[in-house]
């Protein structure tokens, strides 16, 4: 099993598995087999928290969700929870194609052509994230610019800790 560096100066980074490019894709994603969870974004590992999130993170969480279950009853949209992969295609949809996988709070997909067995692939039309103590605005940059360059139509910042979405 891979494990993160210790160093706080890479933090935000993982040892990563070689490649010949210096870019991953989904498909070597799926064949790696870290203790913690992972994000690629443009081709790019960065790690997820350690730890479970915090009971205030959850509980808004699952207020939001149960929330968006019940209004899209009877609707063709799906709301699902982290874990769920999301994939960001740019030009192609294989797996070895694709640089972007996140895994957002919350995603609502209305297009059930986009779902599959692996989760999303595409932009969902909503995409919640509730922040942590640890979030900073450079994964908040780096993830807007991946969504809004995506297609994602609506994008919630939920914080906990300054009461504001």
């Amino acid at each position: 099993m891979k494990t993160f560096d210790s160093n706080p100066e890479n933090q935000n980074k993982v040892e990563e598995p070689s490649t010949e490019y210096g870019l991953y894709t989904y498909a070597d994603y799926l064949t790696w087999e870290f203790d913690e969870m992972v994000k690629l974004i443009k081709g790019k590992i960065f790690k997820s928290a350690a730890a479970a999130p915090r009971r205030i993170h959850q509980k808004i969480s699952g207020n939001i969700f149960s929330s968006l279950h019940i209004y899209l009853k009877d609707n063709p949209c799906q709301v699902f929870s982290a874990p769920f992969d999301v994939r960001l295609p740019v030009k192609s949809k294989k797996n070895e194609d694709i640089f972007t996988v996140v895994q957002p709070d919350i995603s609502v997909i209305c297009d059930k052509c986009k779902l599959d067995d692996l989760g999303c692939i595409g932009a969902p039309d909503l995409i919640v994230e509730i922040l942590s103590l640890g979030n900073n605005s450079k994964e908040l940059r780096d993830k807007y610019e991946v969504y809004e360059e995506s297609g994602v139509k609506e994008y919630w910042i939920v914080s906990p800790y300054e009461w504001t979405l």
